[in-house]
């Protein structure tokens, strides 16, 4: 026999190791060291005093009895979940928010469809119709307390008793808005408010609109209500889910209308006013922070709910280019 046919067999060659990762490229980590203050900045303004409020959550503390101060586990979640003040002021948030979304959205709508058609002086429009929404909060709430509400010099009073003295009632009208119609003079001011937010979003779909189809709808002889109801509704569905849920997750947050307008009385007062009052008034810090989680919670929840919509709108953008 020759040598090579005793020969063993040589081995095979073993595969080119694969290049290390960010070999001839930036490392991972240079590219996200930029990232780290903001990161740090976030996690203390945010996550620290939540699991803060977390850990006085679970504490039976009133300041008022600072040596009385004991570890209760979730006992005030119950006190919250029994309580038939906070579980008011929880039917109070839901009407409250529900109304004023509702509100804003059909609102918002009726103005993104006047804005999407063309006409003189539509530039200047857009903007007196998208001030109310770059107001201060508080200042939005000022303006309607005095300016308009207020029952001796307001304007509803006095738009009210010139159009009586017109048909010859020169009694002057002296109606107390908020007294009379407390949620209602908190909703009208929160749905001026955010119907602007409404409209930007709604006109954003509008404008998103394919112009082909509208064009091969309007040749088909199809009317501008057809082409509302089939086209545009469905084309701003996830529009109107995402302006639902981002206006869900401020309003039911909202606190500077209520403490403005009403300071919470005459059945106003929503969750984030009574854990306001729980806190500060009543110096219960281990309630008020059991209601502040369970309001995060459900924050929470909406936001999913809108990061999905937002995400879905994104993949919908992507495969039609």
């Amino acid at each position: 026999m020759t040598a090579s046919a005793t020969a063993p067999p040589r081995p095979a060659a073993r595969p080119p190791r694969a290049r290390r990762a960010g070999k001839g490229g930036p490392r991972p980590w240079v590219t996200r060291a930029p990232l780290l203050p903001a990161l740090v900045f976030l996690v203390a303004v945010t996550q620290l005093p939540f699991v803060a409020t977390l850990v006085i959550s679970l504490f039976d503390w009133n300041s008022l009895a600072p040596d009385d101060r004991r570890f209760s586990w979730f006992a005030n979640y119950a006190t919250v979940a029994r309580d038939p003040v906070l579980r008011e002021s929880v039917l109070t948030t839901a009407l409250l928010t529900a109304t004023v979304v509702v509100a804003s959205v059909v609102l918002g709508l009726l103005f993104a469809l006047l804005l999407d058609r063309a006409f003189t002086g539509r530039g200047v429009v857009r903007t007196l119709l998208i001030t109310p929404f770059l107001l201060v909060p508080v200042s939005a709430a000022l303006l309607w307390k005095h300016a308009l509400y207020n029952p001796e010099y307001g304007l509803f009073n006095g738009a009210w008793t010139w159009v009586t003295g017109l048909f010859g009632d020169d009694t002057p009208t002296r109606t107390d808005w908020i007294s009379t119609m407390p949620l209602i003079a908190v909703e009208v001011s929160l749905v001026w408010q955010w119907t602007p937010f409404m409209m930007l979003i709604l006109l954003a779909g509008l404008q998103s609109r394919p112009v082909e189809t509208l064009e091969a709808a309007r040749l088909d002889g199809a009317g501008a209500w057809q082409i509302f109801r089939h086209l545009t509704l469905p084309h701003l569905r996830r529009y109107l889910e995402l302006g639902v849920l981002l206006g869900s997750i401020h309003i039911v947050q909202n606190f500077d209308a209520v403490f403005t307008l009403t300071s919470g009385g005459l059945g106003t007062a929503n969750l984030p006013y009574t854990i306001y009052q729980t806190f500060y008034q009543a110096h219960e810090y281990g309630l008020a922070s059991a209601a502040g989680v369970l309001v995060v919670i459900g924050t929470i929840v909406i936001s999913t709910f809108a990061l999905r919509t937002v995400s879905s709108l994104f993949h919908e953008t992507s495969a039609k280019e």
